[in-house]
């Protein structure tokens, strides 16, 4: 399994970016994928989940986790953005089983993408 994210920068407070993260490999590997975030001297945090069409988002509102049609790009919008939001973006695959906000519980990583708000 291969994962490739994209679309982070540099983008002022209240503006909006969206991630991509391009999967590729078995469909049950990437049935179930996910948004993590690091910010600089902290633990690595669950964004959101996505798994066939149901999603699960800690940050509502503001973020929107969706699939193309072809389910093989997972995306992130993120609106109204806050300087507290900055960090790398990590898209995650092969979920397999626990607590799905927990890093160990999946196991694949794309290489990350930085988004940097500024105030």
């Amino acid at each position: 399994v291969q994962l490739q994210a994209s679309g982070g920068g540099l983008v002022q407070a209240g503006g909006s970016l969206k991630l991509s993260c391009a999967a590729s490999g078995p469909t049950v590997t990437t049935s179930s994928m996910a948004w993590f975030r690091q910010a600089p001297g902290k633990e690595r945090e669950f964004v959101g989940r996505i798994r066939s069409s149901e999603v699960t988002i800690p940050v509502k509102g503001r973020f929107t986790i969706s699939r193309d049609n072809g389910k093989s790009t997972l995306n992130l919008q993120m609106n109204r953005l806050r300087p507290e939001d900055t960090g790398i973006y990590y898209c995650a695959a092969g979920f397999h089983g626990g607590d799905e906000t927990l890093r160990s519980a999946w196991g694949y990583w794309g290489q990350g993408t930085q988004v940097t708000v500024s105030s």
